[in-house]
């Protein structure tokens, strides 16, 4: 292009074409830098319900440990544990993203609280702060050695058992820091390959997500110490292709090399993949990741539009997805979180509370169903009052931001409410009390050990004593036939009240289980 004999204007004019150039393979589009801005926003906000998801979980276990403590006290104890590791890694996580990143970077946010996403496109600050040459800097070691010791603590908390291990394989998964081979064959560093070079908003981003990560794994925890170790759930419907260039600019007839992966932590495997009115070979375009591989020629200079799709099976049925290239899309959960507040199963006359909720979805466009399920006030608030059966089942279901519906559902267990005890003035089992005691003391009936704070009013009951008929009482205290049975009992005789009869205050209809009797020795 500068060769042969040109003239000084010419030779200025080619340079200025080659300067041109370049600045187009170096600079990341706008639009590309606002989608993550996007990603992050969005992951931001599923980390905040994640918290609140957790919060409700461990609260659940907290309850199940004071109801069962043999079953449930050392869970209990564990997952606060995994609780304070987890909330010190992703508050570490969170100071990196501030000073590393925003502070470091000389970024203010706006008057909204946003970052400026457009002009986060340059990522040499962060290079410098933790990279030199072929090593890492103190603070890259740092990020490193935080990560290798929240992977660290919490396999060390977990349980040493088989059901546990896929828990734990999940993780070194999610927080590997193995090497990783480039596009090119070049073997890189963990920390080289997913930061070194990339736009700051692209790395504040990342953090994010690994933030996104703590709070998926504190949730697969928190349900494996409640005996029910959960696995992702997918919808394809709430998935977006996104392309993932090894680069930003390609030159005119370059090959363009890159990624196409669903939006989603998921391996899964589509039918059938279309680019650019191309049918690609799965079987070599497929990595273990679930990524395709692309590799195609690419057009003019300046911005390409990648087109196509992907195929899966869903319910039988093929299911397409769009892709589109150039823009970066946010993952969508599809599965719901469903708690029950004070246990994992319900109590047939009780009012149950629960917290019902979809992870990523406001509390106005969930919405749930189930039989004796109703309403409360509050984000996420229903109350379950089940009826017959031994079992009930709660549907939920979502609309996601692009109008489309997503669904899930959860069976708990129906139980009713124990047998109670009976009481003679707050004691119950065998007493001893004067005479005078007894004839003045209020026959009541209590539950031990519940969940709930239930109060129950004795309506009848009968009361025998040594050598004399059987008195039936109305009401808690004891009538004049009584109280002449009582007079005429002697020092040591055990006066015995038995056929309590007792309903729940408020809720008549509900029959509860024979009260167990209470007996009395006379003292005097």
């Amino acid at each position: 292009m500068a060769g042969g004999k040109q003239s000084a204007r010419q030779k200025m004019i080619n340079l200025m074409y080659l300067v041109f150039i370049a600045m187009i393979a170096m600079t990341m589009s706008k639009e590309v830098l606002s989608a993550f801005g996007l990603m992050n926003t969005k992951f931001a906000s599923a980390n905040e319900l994640a918290t609140s998801s957790n919060t409700g979980i461990l609260r659940q276990l907290e309850s199940q440990a004071e109801e069962k403590p043999e079953d449930f006290a050392a869970a209990n104890q564990k997952a606060k544990q995994i609780s304070l590791i987890s909330d010190e890694f992703y508050k570490f996580l969170g100071t990196v993203k501030e000073r590393d990143i925003v502070k470091n970077g000389g970024y203010e946010r706006e008057d909204n609280g946003e970052l400026p996403y457009e002009e986060m496109d340059k990522g040499d600050k962060l290079d410098e702060l933790w990279f030199t040459g072929d090593r890492y800097t103190k603070r890259g070691d740092e990020i490193v050695a935080a990560i290798e010791k929240y992977k660290k603590d919490i396999k060390a908390v977990l349980p040493n058992e088989g059901k546990w291990q896929p828990v734990i394989a999940n993780i070194e998964k999610r927080f590997s820091l193995d090497p990783v081979v480039d596009g090119e064959g070049a073997k890189k560093k963990w920390l080289d390959y997913h930061f070194q070079g990339f736009p700051a908003i692209a790395s504040y981003t990342k953090l994010t997500a690994m933030q996104n990560d703590v709070k998926a794994t504190e949730t697969n925890i928190y349900n494996g110490f409640l005996g029910n170790l959960v696995s992702d759930a997918t919808s394809l419907k709430n998935y977006q292709a996104i392309v993932l260039a090894d680069k930003s600019a390609f030159f005119a007839g370059e090959k363009f090399q890159g990624r196409v992966v669903l939006g989603k932590y998921a391996n899964v495997t589509p039918t059938k993949l279309t680019v650019q009115g191309q049918e690609i070979d799965l079987a070599n375009a497929i990595d273990s990741t679930g990524a395709a591989r692309l590799d195609f020629t690419v057009g003019n200079v300046g911005e390409q539009n990648i087109e196509g799709k992907f195929t899966f099976l869903e319910d039988g049925k093929p299911l397409d997805i769009p892709i589109i290239g150039n823009y970066v899309v946010v993952p969508r959960p599809n599965s719901a979180t469903i708690s029950a507040d004070k246990m994992n199963v319900v109590y047939r006359g009780v009012a149950n509370p629960m917290t019902i909720s979809f992870a990523g979805v406001p509390d106005n466009k969930v919405s749930a169903s189930g039989s004796g399920l109703s309403k409360a006030s509050g984000t996420g608030k229903y109350v379950m009052n089940p009826g017959t059966g031994r079992e009930v089942t709660i549907n939920v279901s979502a609309t996601l931001d692009d109008g489309s519906r997503a669904s899930d559902q959860q069976t708990f267990r129906i139980k009713d409410i124990p047998k109670p005890t009976g009481t003679i003035s707050g004691k119950d089992g065998i007493a001893k009390l004067p005479k005078r005691n007894l004839e003045i003391g209020t026959v009541g009936a209590k539950l031990d050990d519940f969940v709930f704070d239930l109060p129950i009013n004795v309506t009848s009951f009968k009361i025998k004593v040594p050598g004399q008929p059987t008195v039936a009482v109305a009401g808690t205290k004891m009538n004049s036939q009584a109280k002449s049975a009582i007079g005429r009992a002697r020092k040591g005789d055990v006066v015995t009240i038995f056929d309590i009869n007792a309903k729940i205050q408020g809720n008549a209809k509900y029959q509860l289980k024979g009260v167990s009797p209470v007996a009395v020795e006379v003292t005097n």
